[in-house]
Formats: structure tokens, C-alpha cells, sequence
């Protein structure tokens, strides 16, 4: 009997120290994302008010129903702001913006000079800078949902995510784990997905900020590979980062991104495929996934085939293997 109760003490002492390590995890988790999210916020704001006195340009709308100049506010008035001067629908349907014909633009992102303007939906007959953008978008969303999944023993950390291409059939992010042999079930990846259409359901705004190196290093120093990421990326850009936030996760990026997650429609998170080891606990791991933008439908035979292809690893740049180009420092 007391070897049964020194048993059953030395258990449910082992059980609380690993409750107060997960406790302990997740508060230092929450709060590296909260201190992220107020730097963004802060950072944010700072532009708005260093905006000074109030400058109009003229933005030529060009589209349906008609083309027309629109007075607004330069570094203040975005793409979304100009949609809600032309109808509710155009709000809705927008998914990104073309400045001067060639300049692919983030729908809430000020513009900074007078210039003509196209609003894009995945309807247009041009449609691959949108498609584009969306796959784009869903990698960044890919890891949102990711964090959201995995517990905080799993000891996940979000690498990068390769420059989307939608003839590599899927899109993508790149992980540490902190195992070196998961194989995930059908249920974990559909844990994935049903993250996926939570964040898509949930309508969230996409924000763009452009930060300096400085910022982006005290914003991302609890994360080890963005850390060693980012000296090279604002390398190539003047000493600028640009992030991306929707809720709460905050990444890197140099976009654009189409305006929300509610774009996002059917999505299936396929695969998971282990890169390499990473010391001698954790592993690289591609996770793919494809999806459909909202509004468009395909039968379950042909959906059925571009699943089956993004299941195939993605032979996009490995996140152990060096940067080649210099357009891919900027990371997507």
C-alpha cells in the first residue's frame, strides 16, 4: 500500500511538472505574439500619423460600370477605399489591384502617388496575377492554421514558404518539427484543413506593413529561423522588411496578397514530407496544400486530380538549401 502511494505521488508529480512546462510553453508563446502584434500595431500607427498634412491625388478608375477619376488621399487612401466610392459589389469582389496597368497592389495598401487603377477578381481574363497572389495567400494562411493545429509540444517553428507557382500544383509551407519521424494521419491533415476554412469563414482582413530591419528583429527574436532570414532580406530592400498580418500571425513577405481570407473557398491540406533532420531532434517538413477560390466549384473527379497531384512533393527551393536568386530573398 505505500509503495502504491509513493507510486502514485511520484506520478502525479511527474504529471504536474509536465502541465506547468505546457503552461509555462504556452505563455511564452502567447506572449511573443502579443508583443509582435502590439510592435506591428504601434508601428502601424506611427506611419499613419507621420503622414502630415493632407495631399489629394487623382486616381483614375478603369473598369465596370464606367472609368472615373476619383479624388483621395495620398498615403492614406488604399485600393479599398477607392471600391467604396464605386459600389458594395466592387468591395466584394476585389481581391487585389493593378496601379499604372503593371503594378500588382495590395487592396489596403495606400497608394503613394496619382495613377490609374484597376480592381482584379478571379474573373478577369488575365487572371494569373491574382491566382498568383491567392496561392501566395495561401501558404501565409497555411501558416496561421499550422500554429493553430499543433499543440505546443510539438515545438513547431514556421521556416519560409517558397514564391508561389501554380503549375507546381500546390502551395506551400516549410516547418521544424520537433520530431524526426511524423508521419501524419488523414485526421491531422484534415485538423489542418478544417483550420483553413475557419480562418477563411472568419473574413479576416490582410494588412501590409513595411517596416525597417531594426523592428523586424525585435518583432521576430523569439523566432530562430526569421531571425537568421532577415539580415538578408532587408539586404535586398533598403534595409526594409515587409509583413504581413491577419488576426494574430504575423509573417514575412514581400506579397501581395488578395484582400481577405474569406477569398479562400475549397481546401484540402494533402501531404507533409519530411526535407531533413535539423540537429538531432528536430526535421524540416513541406507541408502542401491546394485550394479553390470562393465562388468557384469543381466536380469531385477533377478536384479529386489536383488533390492527388499536390500530394506530390513540391519541387520548390528547400528550405535547407541556399537562396539562388536574389528576387527570392524576400521569401515568397
Amino acid at each position: 500500500m505505500a509503495a502504491a502511494t509513493k507510486l502514485y505521488k511520484q506520478s502525479w508529480h511527474a504529471l504536474r511538472q509536465i502541465q506547468q512546462c505546457r503552461t509555462i510553453g504556452n505563455s511564452n508563446a502567447s506572449a511573443s505574439i502579443k508583443s509582435r502584434n502590439e510592435l506591428f500595431t504601434q508601428e502601424q500607427k506611427r506611419q499613419r500619423e507621420d503622414v502630415g498634412r493632407l495631399e489629394k491625388i487623382e486616381v483614375r478608375y478603369l473598369g465596370l460600370p464606367e472609368d472615373v477619376t476619383l479624388v483621395m488621399n495620398n498615403h492614406i487612401s488604399t485600393p479599398y477605399n477607392c471600391a467604396q466610392h464605386l459600389s458594395e459589389g466592387h468591395c466584394k469582389r476585389s481581391a487585389l489591384a493593378l496601379v499604372d496597368g503593371s503594378v500588382p497592389w495590395d487592396m489596403h495598401r495606400p497608394l503613394q502617388e496619382s495613377c490609374t487603377l484597376q480592381l482584379l477578381n478571379f474573373n478577369v481574363s488575365e487572371p494569373h496575377v491574382v491566382n498568383k497572389a491567392f496561392w501566395r495567400t495561401c501558404s501565409f494562411m497555411l501558416g496561421a492554421a499550422l500554429q493553430r493545429a499543433f499543440k505546443e509540444e510539438a515545438n513547431l517553428q514556421l521556416h519560409s514558404f517558397p514564391g508561389p507557382n501554380i503549375k507546381s500544383g500546390s502551395f506551400v509551407h516549410d516547418i521544424v518539427l520537433g520530431a524526426q519521424n511524423w508521419e501524419p494521419t488523414k485526421a491531422e491533415m484534415r485538423a489542418i484543413s478544417a483550420e483553413m476554412v475557419k480562418l477563411a469563414a472568419q473574413d479576416l482582413r490582410i494588412e501590409r506593413l513595411e517596416v525597417d530591419k531594426e523592428l523586424a528583429k525585435e518583432m521576430f527574436k523569439d523566432s530562430r529561423y526569421k531571425s537568421e532570414q532577415l539580415p538578408s532580406i532587408a539586404q535586398q530592400n533598403h534595409s526594409r522588411v515587409t509583413l504581413y498580418r491577419l488576426g494574430d500571425h504575423i509573417d514575412i513577405s514581400r506579397g501581395p496578397m488578395v484582400a481577405s481570407t474569406r477569398f479562400l473557398g475549397k481546401c484540402t491540406i494533402l501531404a507533409a514530407h519530411k526535407i531533413a533532420n535539423e540537429g538531432s531532434t528536430d526535421a524540416f517538413y513541406r507541408v502542401q496544400g491546394v485550394a479553390l477560390p470562393s465562388g468557384f466549384s469543381l466536380n469531385h473527379v477533377a478536384y479529386g486530380l489536383l488533390e492527388k497531384r499536390a500530394q506530390k512533393l513540391n519541387p520548390a527551393r528547400l528550405p535547407n538549401e541556399p537562396f539562388e536568386e536574389q528576387q527570392q530573398m524576400q521569401l515568397s
